[in-house]
């Protein structure tokens, strides 16, 4: 399967079946089965730990965020509501038509914060800090090792990502998971080696500076903040 093809599929799953799956495990409706309350919260475990990293900076009112993959915007309203400028953007036109609505709900003001329809591939500019949660897993290593670069690229000073970790015990999990396909599994989810994500990193220009993970009983999670040499 082509890069092309797995981000047409991506696209219209996340513009059908799987934006209502994704809204409410986003949200905060009871309307979810066990697995995906448990997603929720692993989720926000690592939305909690990247923006803990960036408030304890003490200096978000200074700088410019690229929130890439931003979802329903559980990222980039909580950074444009303590007051970094954010750039916002996801694949799914649904997704961003939400986001925007609950930053006008959380925010009133919404002066800083901007949203768009956008992939990844397409992202331009330059930002003091550049974020990507969550969206690796639709990415096979090698396409992942481009998109990583081509992010690096607009990251002024830091990187951040999150991605699902291709350990032994993960990927047994996951096959036996693919004997049990929900039926809004569309979309391949792809894990990656943390040492090949930092060889990638440190490829571009960039070091380790912190290091998280989120893990629950279906939700893992590493996270990498990577910071310009």
């Amino acid at each position: 399967m082509t890069t092309a093809n797995d981000k047409a599929i991506v696209k219209n799953y996340f513009n059908a079946v799987g934006f209502d799956r994704w809204r409410r495990i986003y949200g905060d409706t009871e309307e979810v089965n066990k697995v995906q309350k448990d997603i929720r919260f692993g989720h926000q475990q690592t939305i909690d730990t990247v923006t803990q990293w960036l408030k304890a900076d003490g200096n978000l009112p200074q700088i410019s965020v690229c929130d890439a993959g931003c979802g329903v915007g559980s990222l980039s309203i909580p950074l444009a509501k303590a007051g970094a400028t954010v750039s916002a953007s996801d694949i799914s036109e649904k997704m961003v038509t939400e986001a925007e609505q609950k930053a006008k709900l959380a925010l009133g003001n919404t002066d800083n914060i901007s949203f768009a329809v956008q992939d990844l591939e397409s992202l331009s500019g330059k930002y003091h800090t550049v974020i990507c949660l969550d969206v690796l897993i639709h990415y096979p290593t090698e396409d992942a090792a481009k998109m990583i670069s081509h992010l690096a690229s607009l990251a002024d000073s830091r990187l951040i990502l999150s991605f699902a970790p291709k350990t032994l015990f993960l990927v047994v999990l996951k096959k036996i998971g693919e004997f049990f396909p929900g039926p809004s599994k569309t979309t391949r989810a792809y894990q990656h080696k943390e040492s090949e994500i930092i060889r990638i990193l440190l490829d571009n220009g960039f070091h380790i500076e912190r290091k998280g993970a989120t893990s629950t009983s279906f939700y893992y999670s590493d996270i990498l903040e990577a910071v310009r040499d």
